[in-house]
């Protein structure tokens, strides 16, 4: 299991490389300042997609991320 600061450290290398430095930094900022459920969020979060969608965008990830 990882230790929260690696999972932090992560998270943010993770936001930085698809939103930038400031655009990760503000989405912090946009988490903390609401309250946030992410049970609530993750039930809609794949709604559009169908299952094979889902799994092909997975290995795409998987692919792409030397995962």
């Amino acid at each position: 299991m990882k230790t929260d600061t690696l999972i932090k450290n992560e998270g943010m290398e993770i936001l930085s490389k698809y939103l930038g430095l400031v655009e990760a930094e503000r989405f912090i900022m946009l988490i903390q300042r609401e309250p946030f459920d992410y049970t609530k969020w993750q039930e809609n979060l794949f709604e559009d997609m169908t299952i094979e969608e889902l799994a092909k965008k997975a290995d795409e990830y998987v692919k792409n991320n030397n995962v």
